[in-house]
This record gives C-alpha cells, structure tokens and sequence, in this order.
C-alpha cells in the first residue's frame, strides 16, 4: 500500500508557474504508475499526466507543453510543474499510483490523495 499526500495548490495569476509535490508513504513510488489527474468544480475527473517509466510520459492534450510530470524515487515523491497556467487550470489536483505489471501499467488508480487546490484568476 501506499499513502499519497499532496501539496503546492496556491492561488495565482494567469501565466505564473506552480510546482505540486506529492510525498508518499508506505511502497516505494517505484512499483506503481505514477499520475496527476485534476476535477473542476461541476465536471468530471480529467487525467493530467502519467508517468508510465523513466522515458515514458503522457499528458492531456489540455496540458502538454506546459505541464511536466517527474519522480524522484530516492525521496518518493512525485511533481507536477505547471506552468503558463490558465484560469481553466482551476481544478483541485490529486496525485494517484495505479498498478505497474513488468513495463504495464494497469488502467485505474489504485491509490489516490486528498487533492490540493490550484485556482487561476484571470
């Protein structure tokens, strides 16, 4: 098991930068798939960003270019680097680890954080 605790949502302006860090306890990072995925008041769940290996990485189409997703398995922590944010952006942001089988990442997360907030004023 892993326990997943997010941190970094802040309020901001249009076109500033934020870094969200997830700490984790319990398992190592570095048996899961690890991932953002974000939810804007009144909509659904949208995945943000995957880490699926080292040199492995996907991103909503809504981010890429601006979001990076990164690890560092010797502190198990997990980041989103967000930048150029937009008022869309606004979402509360949770970090999540879904089972890894050899080079596979299972569908679904298993583990899931408490979230943490990131608002975008225009």
């Amino acid at each position: 098991q892993v326990q997943l605790v997010e941190s970094g949502g802040e309020s901001v302006q249009s076109g500033e930068s934020l870094t969200l860090s997830c700490v984790a306890s319990g398992d190592a990072i570095s048996i899961y798939c690890m991932g953002w995925f974000r939810q804007a008041p009144g909509k659904g769940q949208e995945r943000v960003a995957d880490l699926e290996s080292e040199t492995t990485t996907t991103y909503a189409d809504s981010v890429k270019g601006r979001f990076t997703i990164s690890q560092d398995n010797a502190k198990n922590i997990v980041y989103l680097q967000m930048n150029s944010l937009k008022p869309e952006d606004t979402a509360m942001y949770y970090c999540a680890a879904a089972v890894r089988v050899g080079d596979r990442c299972l569908e679904g997360y298993v583990y899931v954080g408490q979230g943490t907030q990131v608002t975008v004023s225009s």
